[in-house]
């Protein structure tokens, strides 16, 4: 990734991680093949959904990460961006859905006449 404001995920960078907290470290790394793996949702599914939060979360290594995953997986390059327009989708209905809130205090702000 290169990019002035993410560094590349080296192995360096990931040596430190592992010094620093270890066992949290592994425990988040089996967590993390648990959520992954097949269950009642095809692994494929769970890249494709973790592609569309990545975009919401605006990660950059997250994406890298699940849409190489989801590729490989079988996901096709026509499903990765559905999944990106969902993402897109919710995001701005969270905006739109949050508008009530404006709403109702310009109904029930007295204004001066």
């Amino acid at each position: 990734m290169d990019n002035p404001l993410y560094p590349a995920a080296t192995a360096e960078i990931a040596k430190k991680r592992e010094q620093l907290t270890p066992e949290t470290l592994n425990a988040w790394r089996a967590f993390s093949r648990q959520v992954f793996s097949d269950g009642a949702l095809p692994a494929k599914t769970k890249d494709l959904i973790a592609v569309a939060v990545a975009h919401v979360t605006q990660c950059p290594y997250c994406i890298h990460a699940h849409t190489r995953s989801a590729l490989a997986k079988g996901a096709t390059e026509k499903e990765i961006m559905e999944a990106i327009w969902v993402a897109a989708e919710m995001r701005a209905g969270g905006a739109v859905a949050h508008s009530a809130l404006a709403i109702d205090l310009m109904n029930h702000q007295h204004r001066p006449e």
